[in-house]
C-alpha cells in the first residue's frame, strides 16, 4: 500500500509541477485516508525542492457541496510558499492546467493552532483577516474526479492571491461578496456561505489537525472556504474580487 501511496502522490505532484493533466484513478484505488496519505507525500515532493507549508485550505464549506458530494464533513489540504501570487500583479495562467478563481476570506493566525478551539476563542487565535481570491485547478484531465481524487490532489487547491490585512472582524458576518472580470459582474454572494460565518472555519479547522495529530504555528494562512462557486480564468483579464466591510483584492491574467 505504502509504494501505491509513493505512486500516486508522484504522479500528482508531476502533474502539478509541469502542468499537465493525468487520468483519474480507477474507482476504488484507495479510500478516503489513504487519498489524506497521497496529499501529503505529494507536499512532500514540494518540500524537496524547497518549498515551505504556509497553512491550509478548507473545502466543502458549503452544506449544498455536502450534500452534491454525498459527504458528511469538510475536506482539507496544505498552501505552500509557491502557490502565493502577488495582489495586483499579473498571474501566469501557463502555470495551471484548467485554472478557475473562488472569492474566500483568508486569516493569518497569531497563536499556534495545536489542538480543538471553540467559536467563543477562534478570534483570540487571529492575527488578521484578508479579502482573499483562490485559484483552484484540478490536475485531472475535464477537470472531473471522485471525492477521493480530489483530497489526494490536494483539494484542487493551486494558487492564492491575498489582499490588504485588516483586523475587521466585527464585518465578517454575512458580508457581500462580488467577484468581476474586467469590471463585469460574473460571481456574487455572501460569506455567510462559508459555514454561516467564516469564523466557524477556524473551528473546524481546529478539529481536522487534531484528528491526524498535527499542529498550526502561529502566522500561518487559513482559506476560510469558498463564499460561491468557481469561475473560469482566461487570459487577458482584471479579476477583482469585493467584500463589503473587507475590502478588495485583485490581479491581472
Amino acid at each position: 500500500m505504502s509504494n501505491m501511496i509513493e505512486q500516486a502522490a508522484a504522479r500528482l505532484d508531476q502533474a502539478a509541477h509541469q502542468a499537465q493533466a493525468v487520468e483519474q484513478f480507477a474507482p476504488g484505488s484507495f479510500d478516503l485516508a489513504d487519498a489524506y496519505r497521497i496529499q501529503r507525500a505529494s507536499i512532500q515532493h514540494r518540500a524537496a525542492r524547497g518549498d515551505k507549508v504556509r497553512g491550509i485550505k478548507l473545502g466543502f464549506t458549503s452544506r449544498a457541496k455536502m450534500v452534491q458530494m454525498g459527504v458528511h464533513d469538510l475536506i482539507w489540504g496544505w498552501l505552500t510558499d509557491s502557490m502565493l501570487e502577488e495582489e495586483g500583479s499579473t498571474v501566469n495562467l501557463a502555470r495551471y492546467i484548467h485554472p478557475r478563481v473562488e472569492p474566500e476570506v483568508c486569516f493569518l493566525t497569531r497563536r499556534d493552532i495545536s489542538g480543538p478551539i471553540s467559536a467563543l476563542e477562534a478570534a483570540d487565535y487571529i492575527e488578521a483577516v484578508a479579502p482573499a481570491l483562490e485559484i483552484i485547478d484540478s490536475r485531472y484531465q475535464d477537470f472531473k474526479f471522485t471525492l477521493e481524487d480530489v483530497v489526494a490532489d490536494n483539494c484542487s487547491s493551486a494558487g492564492l492571491v491575498v489582499g490588504p490585512w485588516s483586523r475587521q472582524f466585527d464585518k465578517l458576518g454575512n458580508a457581500g461578496v462580488n467577484v468581476a472580470f474586467d469590471g463585469r459582474s460574473v460571481l456574487s454572494g455572501s460569506t455567510a456561505a462559508i459555514l454561516g460565518h467564516p469564523l466557524r472555519s477556524l473551528v473546524q479547522a481546529s478539529r481536522l489537525l487534531a484528528a491526524c495529530e498535527r499542529s498550526l504555528p502561529a502566522g500561518s494562512l487559513i482559506m476560510a472556504g469558498a463564499a460561491t462557486a468557481a469561475e473560469a480564468l482566461r487570459p487577458d483579464l482584471h479579476v477583482r474580487c469585493d467584500i463589503s466591510g473587507l475590502g478588495r483584492v485583485e490581479f491581472f491574467t
